[in-house]
């Protein structure tokens, strides 16, 4: 598997995942909507193929994963990606990589864990408050559960 920067001439691949996984190229965290077309990434691929994807934004310090989408999972396609975020922020002087999923995505808020990210906070209501940007957001998620709340997870990035 080979991780490398998202390029402009895989925008058409990127932009259409994104669409087909949250429901148009706009992504909302933490009361901000992002549009996935302007936001620069990561893409695996596997055997030639597009097999992931993560897309980020830096402000000082920190560094927000706004969009990881795995085609092919179980396969370290996700673990790849994040582990080339987290060079990417060290190298970048970032000092914490953060994300956000929803309370209904428990295979995310598992791998993020077994990866050794950090609950630090639960946002209850949030998802509500973002459905006035982002109105296509669904009321229910896997298995009929409602989508209401984000969960920030973090993990430190170390200076070596």
């Amino acid at each position: 598997m080979q991780i490398r920067r998202l390029e402009p001439s895989d925008r058409e691949w990127s932009n259409a995942l994104v669409g087909a996984h949250f429901g148009s190229s706009r992504v909302v965290s933490r009361g901000r909507l992002y549009d996935a077309t302007a936001l620069p990434g990561f893409i695996a691929m596997h055997d030639g193929v597009p097999a992931g994807l993560l897309q980020f934004r830096i402000a000082g310090s920190t560094c927000e994963v706004v969009v990881l989408v795995v085609e092919r999972p179980r396969e370290g396609v996700g673990t790849a990606l994040l582990d080339s975020m987290r060079e990417a922020a060290r190298s970048a002087g970032c000092s914490r990589l953060w994300l956000v999923t929803t309370n209904d995505n428990t295979v995310a808020q598992s791998f993020y864990r077994a990866l050794g990210w950090r609950l630090v906070t639960v946002h209850k209501g949030a998802v509500t408050r973002s459905r006035v940007l982002k109105p296509e957001i669904p009321e229910f998620g896997a298995n009929g559960v409602a989508i209401e709340d984000e969960l920030e997870y973090e993990l430190c990035v170390s200076r070596v």
